[in-house]
C-alpha cells in the first residue's frame, strides 16, 4: 500500500514534508492521578505492561514511506535513535498525509508569541488553568486520602463538567473529545461528560453582521433580502441565522464565527502542549505513545473546525459521495459567498431528530428513515472513509419524504482505504472467531504500539465477543459492547486514535436515535444485511478476499454462512428499495440515481468462476467443499441456487462468462506456467 496525502476524497503521491516535528510526540489530561488506584480515579491505571521504548509508530505495513518524503526533522530524529515526530507518525497511522494543514505545534507556538502581550496573557491563562485545574485534583487526592472517593463520583463528575464549562470553548471541546476517550477517562466520568453542552449565550447580532459583510465584502442587505433577527443555534465557536437570499429567493443558513476565537483557541493549546510534556513518561507507560500526540489529534481537529472554507469543501466531498443516492440529503454550499469565518448554506426544512415526536407525527416511515439512517452512515464509513464525525440528534433531520439530512461538517473523520480494509479484516476475524488476528489487527490499526504482548488482550476479545454475539441480533447493541470494551481499554495500554473515537461516538449516537424513535429498533438488524451486500457484491479484490475468509473456516466451506449472507444481502435490497425516498418520480436528475431492486450477483459469480479456473488452492477447497464428509453435498448446492434464481439472469452471465473465457484461459496457462517454472 503506497503512502498517500489526501484533502479528504481526493489522494495524491505524498512528497510533502510537515513545517515542523518535535523530536517527541505531543496531551492528556489524564493524568495527575493515574498513579491512584484506578478504581477511585476519573483517570485510567494500567496493569498491563508494554514493550520496553515502544512509541507509536506503526507497521510498516500499514504505510511506507519514501526517503524524499523524510523531513530534516525526522532525519535528526532517526540518526539520534528516536521516533519520528508526532505529526508524521499520525500520518503514518491513518495511512495518507495532508499536505496543508492548520495546525502543526510550530505555527501554535509562533501564532501565540508574535501577538502583543502574549506572555502576559499566556501567564495569566496558565495560572487559571493551573489554580482550577489543580484544585479539582486536591480534591480528589483529598477524597482517596480519607476513603469516600467512590461515594462522590457523581459529584466529582459533575464538577469537572462545570469546571470545564467555565474554562471556555477550547476545555467544553476537550471535554466532549474526553467523553468518548475510554483510553483516558474512566467510565463513570465519561458518561456525565456526554452531557456536556456545547450551548453558549449569543453574541450580539451586530458583531455577527459586521463579521458577514467583511467576509462578503459587500453590505448585508445587497446579498440577503431578510436575516432572522435571532440565532438559530449558538455554540461555542459560532452561532448560526437563517436567511433569504436577494437574487434567487432560497432560504439559506448562515454559520458565523465567533468573534476573537481563534486567538483564545491558539493559545489554549500552546498551554495544552506545555502541559502535555511534562506528561510524556506517564503517558508513554499507560497508553503506549506521549501525551503530545493526544493533544496534536485533538489540536489538528479544532482547528479545522474553525475553518469554515474547510467545512465548504467538506460539505461538497459528501455531495459527490451522495450524489447518486436518493435516500440522502446534503445541503449545498455557496462557496462564492463563504470565507473562514462565514459559511453560507441551503437551508435544510426538515425534522430535528431532536423532536422525535414530530417525526411520528409527520407520517414518516420511521422504520423505512431510521434503515435509511444506518445504511448511510455504513456507506460513510466502509464505503467512503469520509464519516460525519458529530451525527447528534440537533444535526440530523428527517426529511417528509422519507430521506435523511445532515448538517454540521465541520467535525469529519477521514478512514484510509488501508484502515477500512483491517475494520473489515476485524470484522472477518470477530466471524470467524479469530481472537489474536483481532488483537494484531488494534496494532494495524494504531490502539496499541508495535511491540505490545497482545496475549493477555486476547482472552478479554474473546469474552466481550462471545458474549455479545451470543445473545443474536434481537438483543445486540453497541452500547453493551462499547462499555465492556472501555473497560478493557481503561486496563490495558490501549490508545483510542482520534478518528477512531469519532467512529464509536458516531455509531452510538446513531444507535441512541434509533433507540429513541422506535426502541425496538434492531441496529444490527440492518447493519448485517448491509455488510452481506457488500461483502457479495463490491467487485474490490481485498473485499473479495474477505468474502473467502468468511466462507472458509479452518479449510472447511461453510455453505451455512453462504446462505445466511445472501438472505441478509436481499433482505438490505428490498428494505432499501421499499423506502419512499426512492419514490421520485417528479424530481429533478432521477436518471441519475441508482435504484436496486433485486441482488446482482452477476460480478460476483464471474469472479467465482474466474478464480476456481486458476487458483488451484480455492479450486482444491471448493470440490472438497463439495465432497465433505464422503458424501456430494448437491442439496447445499441447491439450496443456495433457490436462494439467487430469482436474481440471476443466466443468458446474460452466460455471456459474459464466454467473453471472459479468453482472458481466463490466459491467466490459467500464465498461472500454470509459473507453477511449473517455480517446481
Amino acid at each position: 500500500m503506497d503512502f498517500v496525502c489526501t484533502n479528504y476524497a481526493n489522494t495524491v503521491p505524498c512528497s510533502t514534508n510537515h513545517k515542523y516535528a518535535p523530536s517527541q510526540t505531543p496531551i492528556s489530561f489524564r493524568a495527575t492521578v493515574l498513579k491512584r488506584n484506578k478504581k477511585s480515579s476519573p483517570m485510567r491505571a494500567s496493569n498491563f505492561a508494554v514493550a520496553s521504548g515502544a512509541e507509536s509508530s506503526v507497521n510498516g505495513a500499514i504505510a511506507r514511506r519514501s526517503l524524499s518524503a523524510t523531513s530534516e526533522t525526522e532525519s535528526r530524529a532517526l540518526q539520534s535513535g528516536k521516533s519520528s515526530s508526532a505529526m508524521e507518525q499520525l500520518d503514518i497511522e491513518r495511512g495518507v498525509c495532508i499536505p496543508f494543514r492548520k495546525y502543526s505545534p510550530e505555527t501554535v507556538r509562533n501564532k501565540v508569541l508574535e501577538s502583543r502581550g502574549a506572555i502576559l496573557s499566556l501567564i495569566l491563562r496558565g495560572v487559571e488553568i493551573v489554580w482550577n485545574l489543580g484544585f479539582y485534583w486536591s480534591s480528589l487526592m483529598y477524597d482517596f486520602l480519607v476513603g469516600r472517593d467512590e461515594e462522590v463520583v457523581p459529584f466529582r463528575a459533575r464538577q469537572l463538567r462545570n469546571l470545564l464549562c467555565d474554562l471556555g470553548p477550547s476545555f467544553i471541546k476537550a471535554g466532549q473529545v474526553l467523553a468518548n476517550r475510554p483510553d483516558i477517562i474512566r467510565e463513570d466520568y465519561m458518561n456525565e461528560l456526554c452531557i456536556l453542552q456545547d450551548d453558549v449565550p449569543p453574541f450580539p447580532n451586530q458583531v455577527a453582521f459586521n463579521i458577514i459583510e467583511e467576509e462578503l465584502g459587500q453590505p448585508l442587505e445587497a446579498v440577503f433580502s431578510k436575516i432572522s433577527s435571532q440565532t438559530i443555534a449558538a455554540a461555542s465557536l459560532g452561532q448560526v441565522y437563517r436567511a433569504t437570499l436577494r437574487d434567487t429567493k432560497e432560504d439559506v443558513a448562515i454559520k458565523v464565527q465567533r468573534p476573537q476565537i481563534e486567538p483564545i483557541i491558539y493559545r489554549d493549546l500552546f498551554l495544552f502542549r506545555t502541559l502535555a510534556s511534562f506528561l510524556n513518561g506517564i503517558s508513554l507507560q499507560k497508553l503506549g505513545c506521549n501525551a503530545e500526540l493526544i493533544v496534536d489529534e485533538f489540536g489538528e481537529k479544532l482547528l479545522e473546525e474553525l475553518d469554515y472554507t474547510l467545512e465548504a469543501r467538506n460539505i461538497e466531498d459528501f455531495i459527490e459521495n451522495f450524489k447518486n443516492d436518493p435516500t440522502v440529503k446534503i445541503p449545498r454550499v455557496y462557496k462564492q459567498l463563504c470565507g473562514p469565518r462565514v459559511l453560507v448554506m441551503e437551508w435544510i426544512d426538515g425534522i430535528r431528530c431532536t423532536n422525535p415526536q414530530a417525526i411520528k407525527e409527520g407520517g414518516i416511515d420511521v422504520n423505512g428513515f431510521l434503515t435509511v439512517g444506518v445504511s448511510a452512515a455504513l456507506r460513510q464509513l466502509l464505503e467512503f472513509g469520509l464519516f460525519h464525525g458529530d451525527p447528534h440528534p440537533g444535526n440530523i433531520f428527517a426529511m417528509r419524504d422519507g430521506r435523511i439530512a445532515y448538517v454540521d461538517f465541520g467535525n469529519v473523520a477521514v478512514l484510509s482505504q488501508q484502515n477500512k480494509q483491517i475494520l473489515i479484516d476485524a470484522v472477518v476475524h470477530a466471524v470467524n472467531e479469530d481472537y489474536a488476528e483481532m488483537a494484531y489487527d488494534f496494532t494495524r490499526l494504531g490502539f496499541l504500539a508495535p511491540g505490545t504482548d497482545v496475549s493477555p488482550i486476547i482472552p478479554a476479545l474473546e469474552a466481550i465477543w462471545q458474549n455479545s454475539s451470543g445473545k443474536g441480533l434481537s438483543d445486540f447493541n453497541f452500547r453493551s459492547v462499547t462499555g465492556k470494551f472501555n473497560q478493557l481499554v481503561y486496563n490495558y495500554p490501549i490508545r483510542i486514535p482520534e478518528r477512531f473515537s469519532l467512529v464509536i461516538r458516531s455509531l452510538l449516537t446513531q444507535e441512541g436515535i434509533c433507540f429513541t424513535l422506535q426502541p425496538d429498533f434492531k441496529f444490527l438488524e440492518v447493519a448485517y444485511p448491509y455488510v452481506a451486500k457488500r461483502l457479495l457484491t463490491d467487485p474490490n479484490p481485498a473485499l473479495r478476499e474477505r468474502l473467502i475468509q468468511v466462507l472458509f473456516k479452518d479449510g472447511v466451506f461453510q455453505w451455512k454462512r453462504l446462505e445466511n449472507l445472501i438472505v441478509l444481502a436481499k433482505e438490505n435490497v428490498a428494505k432499501m428499495s421499499s423506502n419512499p425516498a426512492f419514490q421520485v418520480k417528479d424530481r429533478q436528475s432521477t436518471r441519475n440515481w441508482q435504484v436496486e431492486r433485486k441482488l446482482d450477483l452477476t460480478d460476483t459469480i464471474k469472479d467465482g468462476a474466474r478464480l476456481f479456473f486458476i487458483d488451484e488452492g480455492i479450486r482444491r477447497q471448493l470440490l472438497l467443499a463439495l465432497t465433505e464428509d464422503s458424501k456430494l453435498h448437491i442439496q447445499e448446492l441447491v439450496d443456495v441456487y433457490r436462494l439467487v434464481e430469482s436474481d440471476i439472469d443466466i443468458p446474460s452471465v452466460a455471456v459474459e462468462v464466454v467473453r471472459d473465457f479468453p482472458t481466463v484461459v490466459r491467466d490459467l496457462i500464465l498461472s500454470w506456467s509459473e507453477s511449473v517454472l517455480a517446481g
